[in-house]
C-alpha cells in the first residue's frame, strides 16, 4: 500500500529521476514551455512551483543575504546561471503578484509512436503560443 507517499516513481531510480526532473525543470524555466508526458509534466509542475516561490520571496525580501542564499538553494538544482538569473531578474517580478499556480498543464492527447499520454506544460503569465481574443477592439474597428 502506498498510502502518504507522494510523488511518482516515473519507472526510473532516485537519481535519474532528480535528474530528468532538474533538467526539465531548467528547459521550462528557459524556454517558457515544454511538452512531455503528463506524469512528468505534473512532476516537474511540483518542482517548479517551489523554485519560482522560493525566488519570488527572496526578491520580495529586503535583505541580501536572503537573496544569495536562495540564489544557492535554487541553484542546487537549476545549474544553468543564465536560467538562474532569469528566474530573479524576469520571471520572480513578474508572479510577484500571483499567489500560486505559476504553471499550467494542458493536455495534448496521445503520442503517435508508444501512445504515451502528451502534455504542455507552460508558465502561466507567458502565453506565447494563444491567439488573440475574438471580439477584441481592434478586431471591432476593422469590422466596422
Amino acid at each position: 500500500m502506498r498510502h502518504r507517499k507522494s510523488g511518482r516513481k516515473l519507472g526510473v531510480t532516485a537519481s535519474h529521476r532528480k535528474a530528468m526532473l532538474a533538467s526539465l525543470s531548467t528547459a521550462l524555466l528557459r524556454h517558457k514551455k515544454i511538452r512531455t508526458t503528463v506524469a512528468k509534466a505534473k512532476e516537474t509542475r511540483m518542482v517548479v512551483e517551489k523554485l519560482i516561490t522560493r525566488a519570488k520571496n527572496a526578491v520580495a525580501a529586503e535583505g541580501e543575504k536572503k537573496n544569495i542564499h536562495a540564489r544557492r538553494m535554487i541553484a542546487r538544482s537549476i545549474k544553468d546561471r543564465a536560467v538562474v538569473s532569469e528566474l530573479f531578474n524576469e520571471i520572480a517580478p513578474k508572479v510577484a503578484n500571483r499567489a500560486g499556480g505559476y504553471t499550467r498543464v494542458v493536455k495534448l492527447g496521445q503520442r503517435f509512436g508508444d501512445g504515451a499520454e502528451v502534455a504542455l506544460l507552460e508558465l502561466v503569465d507567458y502565453n506565447t503560443g494563444q491567439a488573440p481574443a475574438k471580439g477584441t477592439a481592434s478586431t471591432a474597428a476593422k469590422a466596422a
